[in-house]
């Protein structure tokens, strides 16, 4: 796979011909999945490469400020996620106000001339260029001159609602990560190191990994979840807590994301490691001390035990 990442190394894959698609594909959900399916599919018909043209920081962080960014995946992340969906070649351009002033026209040259595009596949909302000029309609009408052809995917719909970056960070927000799931088509995934903490898991005889993350990551809200642990070639199941540790902290300025390793005794910090989110088990809540709150994490052990096992077992 070939990753790229300025506007001017159009030209440096040196393309006789390619299949094209454009966007931002964050997270490269199932609604993602069905475009780049047709592309690889259609691609693959006519001997030709499937190129995806995406962008990094999120046009809507660079245009209209959305804070905090909540990237579902990082480049390399996505980078890779397209290349599991059969993807040859991927243009990760950084976008700034320079490239959002290009001309629709002007990106579509570029595209004809220096990728050699014959076929375009879209989403039913996309545009290109400076303001968004370079909806379907204007594609559709320049692909008459230009020698190539558009193809228009419909979205795809689940419980009625159509898949989208929104609806899984709508979805990671409310800690619904089993929607976030049915949209992703995986379970939502959380990279970072271990980082020391307090040590009051530890004194209760529930010692956590504290994960320290991408400031712009995506995370699920406050509350309790079943996880996989992943890290050094090794899983384990996991209670993960997201929140900000009512019984202990007052002005805990951020969310915590600590992992209570089952089964697991063993130093982790400065480790890399990757929670696998399978289920959200309760609120995160106040207790009236620690000999409460450890009784319910003990309840939450044994209930993390069987969704994980169940799940294991579903997904073998």
């Amino acid at each position: 796979m070939t990753l790229l990442t300025t506007f001017q190394d159009f030209a440096a894959l040196g393309l006789a011909h390619s299949h094209v698609t454009m966007g931002s594909f964050d997270g490269v959900h199932l609604g993602h999945a069905r475009l780049l399916q047709t592309l690889v599919e259609s691609a693959r018909a006519e001997a030709a490469p499937a190129v995806v043209v995406t962008f990094f920081p999120h046009p809507s962080v660079v245009l209209r400020g959305r804070q905090p960014a909540l990237y579902i995946t990082t480049v390399e992340e996505k980078a890779d996620l397209l290349h599991q969906q059969g993807v040859d070649h991927v243009i990760a351009l950084h976008f700034d106000q320079q490239l959002a002033a290009v001309t629709a026209s002007d990106f579509l040259q570029r595209m004809l001339t220096e990728l050699r595009m014959r076929r375009l596949y879209i989403g039913e909302d996309f545009a290109l260029g400076h303001g968004r000029e370079g909806n379907r309609h204007f594609l559709l009408q320049h692909s008459l001159q230009g020698g190539f052809q558009v193809e228009v995917v419909p979205p795809l719909l689940i419980d009625g609602e159509v898949v989208s970056s929104t609806r899984v960070r709508e979805a990671l927000r409310s800690g619904d990560v089993a929607r976030a799931r049915r949209y992703l088509g995986r379970p939502f995934v959380i990279p970072g190191k271990v980082m020391r903490g307090a040590g009051r898991g530890r004194r209760l005889g529930i010692p956590t990994a504290n994960l320290e993350i991408w400031e712009e990551r995506a995370y699920p809200g406050r509350g309790v979840y079943a996880c996989w642990a992943e890290g050094m070639g090794e899983r384990w199941q996991a209670v993960t807590n997201i929140g900000f540790r009512p019984t202990f902290e007052q002005d805990t300025p951020k969310p915590i994301i600590e992992a209570h390793l089952l089964d697991l005794d063993r130093d982790l910090y400065d480790r890399e490691l990757r929670l696998v989110f399978i289920e959200r088990l309760r609120d995160e809540r106040r207790f009236d001390g620690p000999e409460a709150l450890r009784e319910q994490i003990a309840r939450d052990i044994v209930r993390a035990r069987g969704v994980l096992a169940a799940e294991e077992s579903d997904h073998g």
